[in-house]
């Protein structure tokens, strides 16, 4: 993944901020070829600053009501 704005190299010295930085970047502006890691989407999903409707959607997926 490449962004011209975010020094990459710097952010990865924080694991988890990358980690969520990463998982904002394939939500708001493509996938790239890779999928989403369900298990990271949950354990981050408060910290995740995402577009409204994508987030109640994906919230749709990850926690089905019976």
């Amino acid at each position: 993944m490449y962004n011209w704005s975010v020094d990459e190299k710097q952010l990865k010295k924080h694991p988890e901020q990358y980690k969520i930085w990463k998982l904002e970047q394939m939500i708001n502006w493509g996938l790239g070829g890779e999928k989403l890691d369900k298990i990271l989407l949950r354990r981050y999903w408060r910290k995740l600053f995402l577009d409204p409707v994508k987030k109640q959607y994906l919230f749709f997926l990850l926690w089905p009501r019976s």
